[in-house]
């Protein structure tokens, strides 16, 4: 499930509306979308969220920890959240408060969809290693903050940069997975 409403809409609503007001409304929201999940295998869903794919500050968004409990009370087997960019890679103490139930994954983003910069492995490693070191090795997936096209004519960076993320994203896993399966 591709969920960037619930983060996103947080700016628009926010003001008027409170925080209280804003998760009232994320609540209903996340239990429909349970509703639907109903009966689908929890190790072949994943739920993503992000605060938006454009190029901009970001400076309004909603802090994951002002919405971690809503987006862990979706009930699949894997949860993938932007981590990678500026913005939001700081948030990745959240995690040490939060008790991931068992058999449910985080899959951190760890190449950002929105700069041209290649990330190098090693950060890519680093990045990784820190959410194995909260939850568990196998308890931890490497993703990608969001996708690199919201359509065949939207691409957030070219081509060329993209696999080169990609290429990084694996060798940066391959190197984590060493170090946490040596």
């Amino acid at each position: 499930m591709d969920d960037a409403f619930i983060p996103y809409q947080y700016e628009k609503m926010v003001p008027p509306m409170t925080l209280a007001d804003y998760r009232n409304w994320a609540s209903l929201r996340i239990d429909a979308l349970n509703h639907a999940l109903r009966g689908l295998p929890k190790d072949r869903t994943r739920y993503h969220i992000c605060w938006g794919s454009w190029n901009g500050p970001h400076m309004f968004d909603v802090p994951i920890k002002d919405i971690v409990d809503l987006v862990l009370r979706v009930d699949v087997g894997a949860y993938s959240f932007e981590a990678a960019n500026p913005r939001h890679e700081h948030e990745w103490k959240v995690w040490k408060d939060v008790t991931l139930l068992a058999g449910k994954v985080l899959m951190p983003g760890l190449i950002a969809h929105s700069t041209n910069v290649v990330e190098h492995p090693d950060l890519v490693a680093e990045r990784l290693l820190r959410y194995a070191d909260i939850v568990g090795r196998d308890s931890v997936m490497a993703g990608t903050d969001c996708g690199f096209s919201q359509s065949p004519l939207a691409g957030r960076v070219h081509r060329s940069i993209m696999w080169a993320k990609l290429k990084c994203l694996a060798e940066g896993a391959a190197i984590a997975s060493k170090l946490l399966w040596h």
